[in-house]
């Protein structure tokens, strides 16, 4: 294990409120330290790295000048909350983030009192910040109290329709809160669109920024006799630069552009809003994702996530890969129908990396659309895009896609247009725990009508389902598949068009049939290995559809045998129980067919490796052994382990 540094200072720090007796200078010292520290923990755990570097000194300040726990410091996304984590008493646990049993990579309310509001997915900070500001003044309670409520969101996530929803009520109501808009110009992918232009602008103008950043502060927190000619000074700038900002025409308090990286900035502003404000007070902070680590800072993304790396190279230790990852397979399969279709487009909310797009985006970039982080436009966006004649796949994660859903409903489904959803990430994902889990997409859209829903069982598999998807023009489909690497099968040298709601037979047994869907299948076939040894074969089938449901390869496999067991990485209300309702309506179960459907338990499941996850959901190769026996009422074998 790598020498941990030497924190001396921080050492001292058990507490925010410890961090009150330390001078500037000392805070400064802290700030060194704790990235430092953060560094040195990354590098033994893996995870996000440059987001948390990028606001250490930002860290540093808002916990010495606001008094949190009382005040609620709510984290956007929560990604950057590694440093955050180890000023608030849990140091000694940093090392065991993201791991079974260990500090959740995100804000968790059930962690710690100083994590008042969990997240993990974007823009949800200032609409949070903004209900515990007015739970105060209603009398509300809270753990540690109710004081001030500071909401640090990134650019990128301003970009959502949320964080906009949220200004315009807060600007509305006048209540007294903080906005920290933390200015990287670097979400996980480079910003884009029209806000990320317009604060680009707002500090560009050299060599007026030191003025500006002075005139555009907030003209009611200073001194009255300062107040005249900084009224003056600011018209005289909107003249002469971009015009009044529109976050003051929102209702807030506009200060900024400040450097996120000079104490000597951010403690004297975070300490005059803090004693002058009396309504909604936005400070625009320019930082450097990735900052003080020279390898996050001449990564591209600018070490958004990383693997276990050495501290001194910054290389990554990642286990060698014996097959390609099923996003990039994706990805592949859909650039080479697009090599032969030109009507075929992408779009992404800010993930083109993470979906496989990314080479999409450089081969065809007037095909490619990142619109940011917005699934809700995304979706409509592709919608029009289907209305206009193109083929549009929205490439985006299960648990992303959530936040688009009245937009598949009203304005795909409904349309019956088709839409190709490509839905990356499906089933649970490991480290990230419950908030990045893909575990209802296909019980929210196997219950639209017209919708076509498939699950890859392995990575050939997906490459004829990207085929398919894009062959379908009668109302959309969508297609599912997990995060990680596929599971060694040959790749097709291109897509075949797989017939709409037609699953496929692996193997033919007696007594039971399990039909899966999705890529439990792999598991399944464990099972099936030792229920062999057992002289029990399964019967094993491939479902691949969802909606609809292959209802004649159903219904055999029920009248054929004693018990049928579905088994999918979804939640209940999904596959297994559209299979159950055509059984019902066929009267199958009047037969005395043992039905038994294997889906995720109907809880949360906290951060884990992949494997041990399903362990814990019951869905792992020994969990289907059991309950073939329990199906057939023969005797488990011990018990399940936990």
């Amino acid at each position: 294990m790598p020498d941990k540094p030497k924190t001396p200072l921080l050492d001292e720090i058990h507490q925010p409120s410890d961090l009150k007796r330390l001078n500037d200078p000392q805070l400064r010292q802290i700030a060194d330290e704790l990235r430092s520290e953060t560094i040195s923990a990354v590098s033994e755990t893996g995870g996000h790295l440059g987001a948390g570097l990028g606001v250490i000194e930002l860290t540093v300040a808002l916990h010495a000048v606001f008094d949190t726990p009382k005040d609620k410091l709510i984290w956007d996304v929560s990604h950057q909350s590694y440093p955050h984590k180890i000023l608030t008493g849990r140091r000694d646990r940093i090392r065991t983030i993201r791991q079974q049993g260990g500090l959740s990579g995100f804000t968790k309310r059930s962690e710690s009192p100083y994590d008042p509001f969990g997240a993990a997915h974007s823009s949800t900070s200032i609409s949070a910040a903004l209900g515990f500001a007015v739970a105060r003044d209603l009398g509300g309670s809270a753990e540690g109290g109710l004081g001030d409520a500071i909401a640090v969101i990134g650019d990128g996530s301003m970009s959502a329709g949320m964080a906009f929803e949220a200004m315009n009520n807060a600007g509305h109501l006048k209540k007294r809160l903080f906005v920290i808009l933390n200015d990287n110009d670097m979400s996980i992918a480079p910003p884009v669109g029209a806000l990320s232009n317009y604060l680009n602008r707002l500090y560009s103008g050299e060599p007026f920024q030191d003025f500006k950043a002075a005139a555009k502060g907030a003209v009611s927190l200073l001194p009255e006799p300062f107040r005249e000619g900084a009224k003056r000074a600011k018209e005289m700038l909107k003249g002469m630069t971009i015009g009044g900002t529109l976050f003051e025409e929102l209702g807030f308090t506009y200060i900024g552009p400040i450097d996120g990286h000079d104490m000597t900035q951010l403690l004297p502003v975070l300490r005059t809003v803090k004693a002058r404000a009396t309504g909604p007070v936005l400070i625009h902070v320019q930082t450097k994702k990735g900052k003080g680590y020279a390898p996050a800072e001449r990564a591209r993304d600018r070490g958004h996530a990383t693997a276990k790396f050495d501290v001194l190279t910054g290389e990554q230790k990642k286990a060698p890969s014996n097959a390609p990852s099923y996003t990039n397979v994706f990805g592949k399969a859909l650039l080479d129908l697009a090599a032969r279709d030109d009507k075929i487009c992408a779009v992404t909310a800010a993930m083109p990396d993470g979906t496989g797009l990314n080479l999409f985006a450089e081969r065809y970039p007037s095909r490619c659309f990142d619109v940011g982080i917005a699934e809700q436009h995304g979706v409509t966006f592709s919608a029009a895009l289907a209305a206009g004649g193109l083929k549009p796949f929205c490439a985006m994660y299960s648990t992303f896609l959530q936040r688009g859903y009245d937009q598949v409903v009203h304005d795909v489904a409904i349309q019956r247009l088709p839409v190709r959803f490509a839905i990356d990430r499906a089933g649970l994902v490991g480290a990230d725990g419950a908030t990045h889990a893909g575990s209802f997409d296909t019980a929210f859209l196997a219950n639209l009508p017209g919708m076509v829903v498939m699950a890859a069982a392995d990575e050939a598999e997906l490459v004829h389902m990207v085929a398919t998807a894009a062959a379908h023009d009668d109302g959309p489909i969508a297609f599912r598949y997990p995060r990680g690497e596929g599971v060694g099968v040959d790749l097709p040298e291109r897509g075949t068009p797989l017939q709409i709601g037609k699953g496929r037979m692996i193997q033919k047994g007696s007594r039971v049939a399990i039909l899966s869907f999705g890529t439990r299948l792999q598991e399944v076939m464990k099972a099936c290995e030792n229920l062999t040894a057992k002289g029990i074969r399964p019967t094993v089938a491939d479902a691949r559809f969802a909606k609809p449901l292959d209802e004649d390869l159903i219904l055999t496999l029920a009248h054929d045998h004693e018990a049928l067991i579905t088994i999918e990485e979804g939640a209940i209300g999904g596959f297994g129980s559209h299979v159950a309702q055509l059984l019902a309506e066929n009267g199958v179960f009047d037969s005395g067919l043992r039905f038994r459907s294997m889906v995720l338990p109907d809880i949360f499941i906290d951060q884990a490796s992949p494997d041990v996850m399903y362990d814990v959901a019951g869905l792992s190769a020994s969990d289907i052994e059991a309950k073939v026996l329990d199906a057939l009422g023969i005797a488990t074998i011990g018990e399940k382990r936990a």
